[in-house]
């Protein structure tokens, strides 16, 4: 008789405290609910071996910014036929606007002339996309790559230089000095090389001239090319460490095979005497 009383009495308080949490955490919710979504409360949870069990939910707040990732810019390349819009301005093989047009007849025009469709720009409306062969894309492909190559990395300075190519000997030597100073502190060093009238220097020899005086720690970030009609550009970078190694080890190779070849002049000499 009297365990049967005591389970009474246990099954009374269990009830009346989910009543009395039910209330106070009713009253919680609802005085919260304007700046939250959902508010942290408490879940009950039945247990044999307890009267309740409460548990705290993880609070989400809509207040807080969303944390999606920025959309990767896609490679240049062909897109084959996937293509989302519905709508195209197609650029032809040469360079030249066919105007807008369903994306239907852009696969038609690809497929009838053996090209590939590429996307310039999607930006705007309607997207650009152009028809390219083969050969094409990949040259746009390694003019990206070097335009990405010789753009400053972050917290890399660049420092330029700019003179003609008939600039004097004297001249040339500051410059150069300049070079390797700023070499010597790890910066880029984009020079520019104009055209003289009259001049003959070509202007190849003249950057390979200046990249041996800085030799020992300096090489090509970008090698020399033609930027426009006269005028021809290169960057110079400090070697990595490896690179330096390297170069070290190949110098210390290049000088042992120079004596080498001179005590063979020598005893060669030697016996003709």
């Amino acid at each position: 008789m009297t365990a049967l009383c005591m389970v009474k009495h246990l099954c009374q308080t269990t009830r009346n405290e989910n009543r009395y949490a039910k209330r106070f955490f009713g009253t919680l919710l609802t005085q919260t609910a304007q700046k939250w979504l959902f508010s942290p409360f408490w879940i009950l949870v039945p247990d044999p071996r307890k009267s309740a069990v409460f548990g705290l939910t993880q609070p989400f707040c809509t207040d807080e910014k969303s944390h999606t990732q920025p959309k990767r810019k896609a490679a240049f390349g062909s897109v084959g036929r996937r293509i989302p819009y519905r709508v195209l301005h197609v650029i032809n093989q040469d360079g030249e606007s066919l105007g807008n047009m369903h994306r239907a007849e852009a696969l038609r025009l690809m497929d009838q002339q053996g090209l590939k469709l590429v996307l310039l720009r999607e930006n705007v409306e309607p997207p650009v996309y152009r028809l390219m062969t083969g050969q094409q894309i990949h040259e746009e492909q390694l003019k990206r790559a070097e335009k990405k190559k010789a753009s400053p990395k972050p917290g890399v300075v660049q420092k330029e230089l700019s003179f003609s190519s008939a600039i004097a000997r004297n001249d040339l030597e500051t410059k150069t000095k300049q070079i390797a100073q700023w070499i010597e502190k790890k910066h880029h060093v984009k020079v520019t090389i104009r055209q003289a009238k009259g001049s003959s220097t070509d202007m190849l020899e003249l950057f390979d001239q200046i990249l041996e005086t800085v030799s020992e720690k300096a090489t090509y970030l970008s090698k020399p090319k033609v930027a426009r009609e006269g005028v021809s550009t290169c960057i110079l970078r400090h070697m990595s460490d490896k690179e330096l190694k390297e170069h070290q080890k190949m110098e210390i190779k290049k000088n042992n095979t120079v004596k080498k070849d001179e005590n063979e002049d020598l005893k060669s000499n030697e016996l003709h005497q």
